[in-house]
């Protein structure tokens, strides 16, 4: 199989090579067809090389080469990306995997993050000095794209999406330069990676404000699929009204296997995963009113919030076949609660599954254009996913995937949670940034012009 680089004049590829400290991987080389694997199974594509950055220098190196060579380039950091975005055909890929470390700073509870990091790595520094950050709900996930993308998860009613807690971030930019910045440094390039992703430069080190928390009071509830538009209905009453300490998301699933007993196993559910940060000595009088509803099950309890990240890390491993659709929502009236009902009763596979993420609380204080995060006002960010381990499966999972977004579309707010979002297009990427897109299109003149970084859920430069 040829690649663009290949073509390359072969000592220019050499000389480039040698430079790189963490080294580079070609398609010649024993281990690139290992490089081109995804969290995704279902994207294929294949890079002329790939870069495997250990330092900023590596990440610079890349990045000139890139443009100098004029090579499409895309960045990998965790790789979960759901359109694949992290890889692309023929170009070159900067794979920020070895550009690990998490420093924690006592002194005001900050903690400083490579860009290749993982979730579960902050989560275990974090956790050894009482704090967390604010995340998704898998622990695999990668630090660089949830948090470009805005960061929704369990802690998002209590401290806000991940953005809300990034104080900072070091930057190489298309013409190699690197940067700072801040409210202070930069701040229109600070506002505009707080939600719009990986359109502006590199990322190599975060730095979040941590947040004391050690455990919490945390696990799912579970309600026959049948019960689903009673549940949705009662669920959309009461978690906006809750403590900003209780977070919980609805989900139509079908229970797959363990952990959870094996009379469950294969039966199609309405559920609810909740996480209270609030205390065990005040659990029982939060979960009263959910436990009044009679789940079929729960388990309910207390757990170091490591635990509740990592709950689902083993039944969502990587090279699954996935496709994805999502939308905002503001409501969940009859009609929406009843196509919930009926795709939640026809899920095709054991993994495939929807979630509504509530955006309320804390993730709801700042302003609309405060962040490129348009949809403060919206009450869900919702998803669908389609997902099996087999090839042959991707058919079946993506009709049922794209039947359900149809059904629930026209209730939506019209963009989505671009973490959420496959390759869709250049409409639904201004749908999902809305007012803030001509911002976030002069500051991508001002800082790629030629659109070098496009591998991405991309905001073209203004014009």
């Amino acid at each position: 199989m040829t690649r663009k680089v290949v073509e390359l004049d072969q000592a220019v590829v050499e000389q480039f090579a040698a430079g790189v400290r963490g080294g580079v991987v070609l398609p010649n080389d024993p281990d690139y067809s290992e490089e081109c694997k995804v969290f995704n199974g279902m994207i294929h594509k294949h890079p002329g090389m790939f870069v495997k950055c250990v330092d900023v220098a590596d990440v610079i190196s890349a990045v000139n080469f890139g443009r100098d060579q004029d090579l499409l380039v895309a960045v990998r950091g965790g790789g979960h990306n759901a359109g694949g975005l992290g890889v692309c055909n023929d170009g070159l890929v900067i794979d920020l995997a070895g550009l690990k470390f998490v420093r924690v700073d006592t002194k005001d509870n900050t903690v400083r993050v490579g860009g290749g990091n993982v979730w579960g790595e902050v989560d275990h520094a974090t956790h050894a000095f009482g704090l967390a950050v604010p995340a998704g709900i898998i622990s695999t996930t990668g630090v660089g794209g949830l948090t470009l993308g805005g960061g929704v998860g369990h802690l998002s009613r209590k401290f806000g999406l991940t953005i809300d807690s990034l104080l900072e971030a070091d930057m190489v930019l298309a013409d190699g330069s690197f940067v700072t910045v801040n409210a202070n440094e930069h701040p229109d390039l600070y506002w505009a990676i707080r939600g719009g992703g990986g359109n502006f430069g590199v990322v190599t080190s975060f730095k979040f404000q941590g947040h004391p928390l050690k455990n919490v009071y945390a696990g799912p509830t579970l309600w026959p699929v049948e019960k689903t538009v009673e549940i949705m209905e009662w669920y959309h009453q009461f978690i906006h009204q809750a403590p900003d300490d209780l977070n919980g998301f609805i989900a139509t699933m079908i229970i797959p296997g363990p952990p959870f007993p094996e009379e469950l196993h294969g039966k199609k559910f309405c559920g609810i995963v909740w996480c209270y940060t609030g205390g065990t000595e005040k659990a029982k009088d939060v979960f009263a009113p959910v436990l009044a509803k009679e789940p079929l099950f729960e388990h309910l309890g207390e757990m170091p919030y490591p635990m509740l990240q990592s709950l689902f890390d083993p039944l969502l491993g990587p090279g699954l076949q996935w496709y994805w659709r999502a939308d905002f929502f503001d409501e969940l009236g009859p009609e929406v609660c009843q196509s919930h009902q009926e795709f939640g009763s026809s899920i095709p596979t054991p993994l495939s599954q929807m979630h509504l993420y509530p955006i309320s609380g804390a993730a709801a204080k700042n302003g609309k254009d405060e962040t490129p995060w348009a949809y403060r006002h919206a009450k869900y960010a919702g998803v669908i996913v389609g997902v099996d381990p087999e090839p042959e499966k991707a058919e079946q999972i993506t009709q049922w995937c794209k039947d359900y977004w149809e059904a629930l579309h026209p209730y939506s707010l019209g963009g989505a949670y671009s973490n959420f979002m496959m390759d869709e297009g250049q409409d639904r990427v201004k749908a999902s940034y809305r007012q803030n897109y001509d911002r976030l299109a002069k500051i991508k003149k001002k800082y790629d012009p030629t659109n070098f970084f496009r591998v991405n859920q991309n905001i073209q430069p203004a014009n």
